[in-house]
């Protein structure tokens, strides 16, 4: 696993990269931040690092870029279904955690609680690329985001969401 640092405008980013596939994506301190020392985080060369570095620059411009790197974040089967979900929310879109357990329970044939998905929306590993500032509450709410709300807030401005 190799980790690396990226400044964004809303504060600083970990990403760990596990040879060519992204894991994770964090800002410093959110919830679930991994035990790693981001001041003693060296960016060495790594094609995948540059991939995703442009991929963010491009996004904090307002750009909607093309994801060409993949993404492998580890998690539960549930946790992956959910993910998917986010993964597919249109760019300036919004979803429910409701409508997201909706979906789910079509695909799996078993009911979902809204509670359930908000639990993988939370631990989320790959913030950002995997959109979860995208999920708002039942009544378009901003509820709880890993980075803060904050963050989530400017995001989703970036987007030109209407929230």
């Amino acid at each position: 696993m190799s980790y690396f640092k990226y400044a964004s405008p809303i504060g600083e980013m970990l990403i760990a990269i596990d040879e060519n596939d992204v894991t994770g994506l964090w800002f410093e301190g959110q919830k679930y931040f991994p035990d790693i020392d981001i001041s003693k985080v060296i960016n060495a060369p790594s094609p995948c690092f540059q991939k995703v570095k442009l991929w963010l620059d491009a996004y904090f411009k307002g750009e909607n870029p093309d994801v060409n790197f993949q993404l492998s974040p580890n998690g539960s089967d549930f946790s992956h279904l959910v993910w998917k979900e986010i993964f597919a929310i249109p760019y300036g879109k919004t979803a429910s955690y409701g409508e997201i357990a909706k979906i789910i329970e079509k695909k799996c044939g078993k009911r979902v609680s809204a509670q359930a998905v908000g639990g993988a929306v939370g631990r989320n590993p790959i913030s950002v690329i995997i959109p979860c500032h995208r999920v708002l509450g039942a009544d378009g709410s901003l509820t709880g985001y890993a980075g803060g709300v904050e963050r989530k807030k400017f995001l989703l401005n970036i987007e030109k969401s209407n929230i």
